[in-house]
């Protein structure tokens, strides 16, 4: 067995011994039952773009909080189908949902798209949400000292809401639609297969929100903003780990019924193989993980070719 072999087996063996909060399954239920309560918003307008194969409508849904969020719905122009099925995208960290054009090769594919922004980072997204408590730059540490004013709790509402939405759109075939995203955007959708009845397919590439604690002290990525936060105020330790196992896709895992993808480079220093492996060991649907030994934090070409080959033997 070489190095590589060994270094892959004994990551398909890792569990770590971390306890789920007590309340966990109560919380979530309380939270979706909070969300499906409040009525779906959105308005879709056309508008212009270069690409004369699609239509693009620049979207406005209410999410968490009412705070209004910003996605590109897009549907191929030429066809009669009305009953296409629908990728959701969500964005790495401090990204947004850039151009439609960008998506074209999901059209070519036959799928709708409806790419959204995360509330707050780089697209033309704000954030209501209110912070009794300060925070180190980013958005990681708004509201981290309670589970019900986390950060994380208005992005997953957010991500169910856009789920919602979409679902609802005449074009879309509800039974076929798929969530995705890198690094931010595959925990996002790990999360969102986890708590929507709706999405058919999870594709998470990279994923962050896995392991957390393991990342707290080992990610160069989002969580070292955390990390500053506790390095001004060690007291919160214990507040802190509380509130993001709640939103840890390692307690979530086996709420995930739907067939998974994911992906994993053994020299990402952000989302961390331990990491991602610690969630991907606990999932018991039908699954896989495509591991890259030798990339970092990136998502190769060849894996994005994995990922249209995956959805067109289960759509």
């Amino acid at each position: 067995m070489n190095a590589i072999e060994k270094r892959i087996e004994e990551l398909y063996r890792y569990n770590p011994d971390v306890a789920a909060p007590l309340d966990l399954t109560k919380f979530w239920n309380r939270t979706i039952k909070e969300a499906k309560e409040c009525p779906c918003v959105g308005v879709r307008v056309q508008t212009e773009t270069p690409f004369p194969a699609m239509d693009v409508y620049h979207v406005t849904y209410e999410g968490y909080d009412n705070t209004p969020l910003k996605g590109w719905y897009i549907v191929p122009k030429f066809t009669m189908e009305r009953s296409l099925p629908c990728v959701v995208l969500f964005h790495g960290y401090t990204g947004g949902k850039g151009y439609p054009e960008q998506y074209a090769d999901w059209l070519m594919l036959g799928y709708a798209v409806f790419a959204v922004d995360v509330r707050g980072q780089g697209g033309e997204t704000g954030n209501q949400m209110d912070s009794e408590y300060g925070m180190t730059k980013g958005w990681i540490t708004q509201g981290i000292l309670d589970k019900d004013t986390c950060y994380y709790k208005a992005v997953a509402v957010d991500a169910m809401k856009a789920i919602e939405w979409v679902a609802s759109q005449l074009e879309i075939d509800a039974s076929r639609i798929v969530v995705t995203g890198d690094s931010q955007g595959g925990g996002i959708s790990l999360l969102a297969a986890a708590i929507s009845d709706t999405p058919s397919i999870v594709v998470a590439n990279i994923p962050n929100m896995c392991h957390m604690d393991f990342g707290l002290l080992n990610s160069t990525g989002s969580l070292t903003e955390a990390a500053e936060f506790l390095n001004r105020f060690p007291e919160h330790l214990n507040a802190v780990l509380t509130t993001l196992s709640y939103f840890d896709i390692l307690h979530l895992a086996d709420r995930i019924d739907i067939p998974v993808m994911m992906s994993v480079g053994l020299k990402d220093t952000v989302c961390m193989p331990e990491t991602v492996f610690a969630a991907y060991n606990r999932i018991s649907s039908e699954k896989i993980l495509n591991i890259y030994p030798f990339t970092g934090h990136a998502v190769s070409g060849y894996q994005k070719r994995k990922v249209f080959e995956f959805l067109k033997m289960h759509l």
